[in-house]
C-alpha cells in the first residue's frame, strides 16, 4: 500500500510544532502531521512502528479523510475541510486543527498509547469534573482500554488538574502566537484578517435578515458570543450607555 513520505519543513527550529509534514508526491497531497493525527476519521497504518515514522499513514486512507472533511465546515474560520471534531460525544464542532488552537480548544496527546484528542472550548476536561466514558475516547492503534481511564482517574487531586490543565494552555498560547507569528512573516495577516471581516459581515446579514432559520440564527449567536473579541466589544458599549 502507497505511503505518505514523512518531511520536515527547513524553516522551522528542531521538533518546532507544525514543521513535520507527510507528503504524496503522485496525488499531489502534503499534509501537516498534527493535521493527520487529529483528524476524527483516521487512523494510523497498520503496520505503524513507532521508530519508523516515514511508514505513519497510507495514501489511501490520507485522501478518504479528505473526502469525509469536505462535508465538514470548521467552526472557527466556516470553512470546510474541518476534519478535527470534538471529543465530547454530544458535540458537533469540527475544526482544522490550527483553527482549534486558534478557538482555545484543548489539545491532548499521549504519543506512546497513540491517543490524540481535541475538546472545543466548552467541554474541555479542565473545565469538568465529570469523566468521559470509554466509548467516547478514539483509539489509535496502540492504544489499549484502561489507558486513558487510568490517567483520568478520579483519584487525581485537584491540585494536580490545575497544574496539568495551566500547563496545557500555557503551551496551547505557545503554539497560537508562534503560529501568528508565522503568519505574518508569511504576509499573511492581511489576508487573515479581511476573511475575518467578510465572516462577521455574513453572520451581521444572517442575524439581520427575517428569513433566516431558526438553527442558522441560533448557530450564528453562539459563534459571536463564542468570540472573546465581541463579548468585550458589546460589553463596553453596554457600560457606556
Amino acid at each position: 500500500m502507497a505511503k505518505m513520505v514523512r518531511r520536515t519543513c527547513a524553516f522551522c527550529p528542531d521538533r518546532e510544532a507544525g514543521s513535520v509534514m507527510y507528503i504524496a508526491e503522485e496525488q499531489d497531497i502534503a499534509a501537516h502531521q498534527d493535521c493527520l493525527l487529529f483528524s476524527s476519521g483516521f487512523v494510523e497504518s497498520e503496520d505503524y512502528n513507532p521508530e519508523n515514522l516515514d511508514i505513519r499513514f497510507d495514501v489511501a486512507s490520507v485522501l478518504k479523510e479528505l473526502k469525509r472533511g469536505k462535508r465538514l465546515v470548521c467552526n472557527f474560520c466556516r470553512k470546510k475541510g474541518a476534519t478535527v471534531g470534538c471529543e465530547e460525544r454530544a458535540c458537533r464542532r469540527s475544526y482544522h486543527y490550527f483553527c482549534a488552537l486558534c478557538d482555545d480548544a484543548a489539545i491532548e496527546t499521549d504519543e506512546v498509547n497513540g491517543v490524540y484528542r481535541v475538546f472545543c472550548p466548552k467541554h474541555d476536561p479542565g473545565n469538568r469534573t465529570n469523566q468521559y466514558d470509554s466509548a467516547s475516547k478514539r483509539r489509535r492503534q496502540a492504544l489499549k482500554p484502561s489507558t486513558i481511564t487510568e490517567q483520568m482517574s478520579t483519584e487525581e487531586s485537584a491540585e494536580e488538574n490545575s497544574l496539568r490543565t495551566l500547563k496545557r494552555k500555557n503551551n496551547r498560547h505557545k503554539v497560537r502566537i508562534d503560529f501568528l507569528r508565522k503568519c505574518k512573516q508569511a504576509g499573511l495577516l492581511d489576508d487573515i484578517f479581511e476573511e475575518m471581516l467578510d465572516t462577521l459581515h455574513l453572520a451581521q446579514e444572517k442575524l439581520m435578515d427575517d428569513n433566516t432559520s431558526e438553527t442558522e440564527y441560533e448557530e450564528t449567536v453562539i459563534s459571536l458570543f463564542d468570540c472573546g473579541l465581541f463579548e468585550n466589544i458589546l460589553t463596553n458599549i453596554h457600560s457606556g450607555t
